[in-house]
């Protein structure tokens, strides 16, 4: 799903106008980014959570394009925790219906 899709879908569940809709899910996105970006941890609950994360660095590491090798410092990452409540619904999906 696109956020293009996501806008489609609230649109048509919903009686707003397709372009508030639009701003509104821009919006949310870019405070969910500037909230990571300070380090910040967003809960919501019974979907999940976003928080910034440290990978360790790594004195060895090989670029596997290249074969090169080099080392990585460590660094935060976004990283995104399922609540229960979706993790329960995921964990019922059909996997005789894998695309």
């Amino acid at each position: 799903m696109t956020k293009n899709d996501l806008v489609e879908a609230v649109y048509f569940k919903s009686d707003c106008e397709k372009y508030l809709i639009q701003d509104i899910i821009e919006k949310f996105l870019k405070e969910v980014k500037k909230s990571l970006e300070n380090g910040s941890t967003i809960e919501l609950r019974g979907f999940g959570t976003f928080e910034p994360r440290l990978r360790k660095g790594r004195k060895v590491a090989r670029n596997p394009k290249t074969g090169e090798t080099l080392s990585v410092a460590p660094h935060y990452v976004a990283a995104f925790r399922a609540g229960q409540e979706l993790r329960e619904n995921i964990a019922k999906l059909d996997v005789s219906n894998n695309k």
